[in-house]
């Protein structure tokens, strides 16, 4: 086993979405969507919170999962900007 990737990094970071062959991809159904759930790593911790009204209420209305969607959602905020979060902590250190 290899002890270190040979991916040139940098060349992957420069790829755009035009540059990626996706013609052997076939499209995903409105159907596998609508069963698609999001799978959950870690025990979750219960938080008390507040939103606004019509956010609840749009969650709310997905279904009976809402606090999972809600969950998924604020994992995914949290996954974009964890880097620029790490950048604005060293600047302010």
């Amino acid at each position: 086993m290899k002890e270190h990737s040979e991916t040139n990094l940098a060349l992957f970071d420069a790829l755009t979405d035009e540059m990626i062959d996706t013609s052997d991809i076939p499209p995903l159904s409105e159907e596998f969507f609508e069963e698609a759930r999001w799978l959950v790593l870690d025990e979750p911790v219960t938080v008390t919170i507040q939103i606004e009204p019509d956010t609840f209420a749009w969650y709310k209305a997905q279904g009976n999962d809402y606090q999972e969607r809600l969950a998924a959602a604020l994992r995914l905020y949290a996954e974009a900007h964890k880097s620029a979060f790490r950048e604005y902590q060293t600047r302010v250190a």
